[in-house]
């Protein structure tokens, strides 16, 4: 076996090259196939002659090629290949232009929910461990940065799935570039970073690329070492947090995979052979016999959590079903923390934001409550002193401050009535009817949509006569309904939010937040191992296949 230096359209090694049985066709076809290009779009250059198909019954050795030697590949454009050339300048730019968006958005949403500024979405990002329980790690930059990390790792996942090994690459640079500002002795509590490292190597893998050796055995020695001590000797640490389980199966089985792999392209065959027997032993210990399988599903449960399951459990049927019934009962709570978070978002947004920017501290406002303030007093004394409670205190129990506050209140509650009562009045004008019947049906009707049914219905009745219509024009009533609700504190606030929404790129960001909201904590560890099985067999046969070269060659001398 012989191998071959390619550059040009494509640059890397090709290995394994027959030079007494290949021929200038073949080469073509290996090189073209990784130029992702067809073979009549490459012109191959070998010792200054340019390579012929009519050289095709002749073999690269008669040619003159031998171990190691160079070749230049060239691509050559024809019309309909530069339109298609063309027609890839376009994807690549806008595949560039999506990434720059996906990272802009990470940015934004992690500065957002890791500041303590009020979240302008119905949820907020948290970090959690694998419990489920809150965790800060951490300042507000290592929180900013390890967020940003975990919603890049977790959109790169999905491009895995998605098989767009490419694209995964790009975004798990970008959650790599986000994890490292975080603090060492952070990143070092979790196991995230040497588990991004692992995806990375398998994108490598799964394109097929030889550049990546060299790099891959760096990238795969740091996931060890991350994993050991994370993890701790023999999954120790992680087995005890689980009740006895081992999500982390399917994790090690892919990370000696590619150890082999690497090992493998490396030359270190006996290292590789080691790797690669303890990934298969893996492997088998995964299989889920179909007689539990079957078992589990007739109780309910679908293919894909049974499996998980069986697998995490060692196939132990009962430790399985505790297990699913364990997880059931955690996303039951999950759907009721995510209610009470949503209505305290809601809440928070009522009471508008801080001088600098803060959601209201709900928490500190309940102890005021408690001790006998009214609830939007309170709430103001806190907004204004950047949720300082003693300072918000001292205003409450100063008559001319808590004076004040109160007037304040009420002024800004009839300024955002007159606006909301405003924006009904202008819909329902631009709906044809006139301005004047307008303002006397929205002060008597009160919601926008009682003034529309009763606008409807004096066109049935032109004797109608609205009650208010002498009321005086500068009174309001109190406000509800859909448009005529008008909610928050703080003028600046509520304004800075509004800046925010239009900055917003809602795109990027549901397509980051997606996944982080089905809040599933086994989802780096539960792998199918379909794909490295068939890896693991694979590269078994070649390691045969060197070895039995390496006997042949022994004996021949």
């Amino acid at each position: 076996m012989a191998k071959l230096k390619i550059a040009g359209a494509w640059s890397g090694v090709l290995e394994e090259v027959e030079l007494h049985t290949w021929t200038v066709p073949i080469l073509r076809q290996e090189v073209a196939k990784r130029s992702h290009c067809g073979p009549h779009s490459i012109n191959l250059i070998f010792a200054g002659k340019l390579l012929k198909d009519d050289d095709g019954l002749k073999k690269l050795s008669e040619l003159g090629f031998k171990n190691n030697a160079k070749v230049l590949a060239t691509r050559v454009c024809s019309v309909d290949q530069g339109n298609s050339f063309k027609e890839e300048l376009v994807a690549e730019e806008e595949r560039s232009t999506r990434l720059s968006r996906l990272k802009a958005a990470a940015i934004s949403l992690s500065k957002r929910h890791a500041d303590g500024s009020l979240p302008v979405e119905d949820f907020n990002l948290e970090l959690e461990n694998q419990s489920g329980e809150k965790v800060q790690l951490g300042s507000e930059t290592d929180q900013r940065a390890m967020m940003m990390g975990l919603m890049l790792h977790a959109n790169a996942k999905q491009l895995i799935r998605q098989h767009n090994y490419k694209d995964a690459l790009e975004v798990l640079a970008m959650g790599e570039e986000a994890f490292s500002l975080c603090q060492s002795k952070v990143i070092e509590l979790v196991d995230n970073v040497p588990i991004l490292q692992i995806d990375i190597v398998w994108c490598y893998f799964m394109l097929r690329d030889i550049a990546w050796l060299s790099e891959a055995g760096k990238r795969l020695a740091k996931a060890r070492e991350g994993i050991l001590r994370t993890h701790g000797k023999e999954s120790s640490r992680v087995r005890q947090l689980q009740g006895g389980l081992q999500p982390e199966l399917a994790l090690h089985l892919r990370l000696e995979l590619l150890e082999g792999v690497a090992a493998y392209h490396s030359g270190q065959l006996e290292k590789s052979r080691s790797a690669l027997t303890s990934a298969q032993a893996k492997y088998l210990q995964l299989q889920v016999p179909d007689e539990t399988l079957s078992l589990l599903m007739s109780m309910g449960y679908n293919d894909r959590e049974a499996k998980r399951a069986l697998r995490m459990s060692n196939q132990k049927v009962e430790s399985a079903i505790d297990f699913l019934v364990e997880e059931k009962a955690k996303r039951t709570r999950k759907r009721e923390d995510d209610i009470r978070r949503r209505n305290e978002i809601m809440e928070q947004k009522r009471y508008g934001t801080t001088p600098l920017g803060k959601a209201l501290d709900l928490q500190r406002l309940n102890e005021l409550v408690s001790i006998g303030f009214e609830k939007a007093l309170a709430a103001e004394a806190l907004r204004r002193n950047e949720n300082d409670t003693q300072r918000a205190l001292d205003d409450l129990t100063n008559p001319e401050t808590n004076s004040k506050i109160q007037l304040d209140i009420e002024t800004r509650k009839r300024k955002r009535m007159r606006q909301a009562a405003d924006a009904a009045i202008e819909e329902l004008v631009s709906m044809g009817f006139s301005r004047a019947t307008v303002v006397a049906a929205v002060r008597a009707h009160i919601t926008k949509e009682r003034a529309l049914g009763y606008l409807l219905g004096q066109q049935d009745d032109p004797n109608a006569v609205v009650a208010s219509q002498a009321t005086d024009p500068n009174s309001l009533v109190p406000v509800t309904g859909e448009i005529l609700s008008a909610e928050g504190s703080s003028s600046s606030g509520t304004q800075s939010s509004s800046n925010e929404v239009k900055e917003r790129d809602i795109e990027m960001e549901d397509a980051l937040t997606e996944e982080l909201q089905n809040g599933d904590p086994f989802a780096d560890y539960d792998i199918e191992v379909i794909k490295e099985g068939e890896a693991i067999n694979e590269y078994l046969s070649l390691l045969i296949s060197a070895e039995n070269n390496v006997e042949v060659s022994s004996s021949s001398q």
